[in-house]
Parts: structure tokens; C-alpha cells; sequence
């Protein structure tokens, strides 16, 4: 009797310890998208307000790190001018808006 007694104690804790795994993965995930997902897309979301709100003449910065103004707006593409009159042409996901810093701080 001892045995069997001791062998429903032992599927109970296998059972019980599946459960426990389970709910440390569903947390490490939790964790997971609220420590490095969540703000990403946020992030993401911040830099395309603030390219739908350049407007010509604002100064930017590429992802090849050329600064300009910028001269022309298309749908997809924005005209850059990065010296008196030498403009290029870039695609608009690769252009960030230049933080103006405050003076007085």
C-alpha cells in the first residue's frame, strides 16, 4: 500500500510541475513584451508622428548620417538639400527629424 500511495504522490507533483513550468514561461513572456516589445513600438510610433510632421524647411538627419533641410516633400521620398544647390533625393523611412536644442538650459 505504501508503494501505490507513493506513486499517486509522485504523478501528482509531475502534474503540479507542469503547471509551474507553464506559468514561468506565460511570465517570462510577459516580461519579455513589456520590457522590449512594448517600448520598442512605441518608440516606432513616436518617429512616425514626428515624420509626418516635417515640414520644408525643417533640419534632418539621414541614416547615413547626411544633415540638409529639406527642400521638397513627396509621398515617399523627401528632397534634401545638404549645400547650396546640391540636393539629394531620399526615401522618407531614412529620414530623422534634428532635435533643436533649448537655450537656457
Amino acid at each position: 500500500m505504501g508503494y501505490l500511495n507513493l506513486m499517486i504522490l509522485l504523478q501528482e507533483q509531475a502534474q503540479g510541475g507542469g503547471l509551474s513550468g507553464i506559468i514561468m514561461i506565460v511570465a517570462m513572456i510577459a516580461i519579455f513584451y513589456f520590457f522590449m516589445i512594448r517600448p520598442q513600438s512605441k518608440k516606432q510610433k513616436e518617429i512616425k508622428k514626428a515624420r509626418d510632421a516635417m515640414q520644408k524647411g525643417d533640419k534632418v538627419v539621414t541614416a547615413g548620417g547626411i544633415h540638409g533641410k529639406i527642400r521638397e516633400i513627396h509621398e515617399d521620398t523627401i528632397i534634401v538639400e545638404i549645400s547650396p544647390e546640391v540636393s539629394v533625393k531620399v526615401d522618407k523611412a531614412s529620414v530623422y527629424p534634428v532635435a533643436i536644442p533649448q537655450q537656457g538650459k
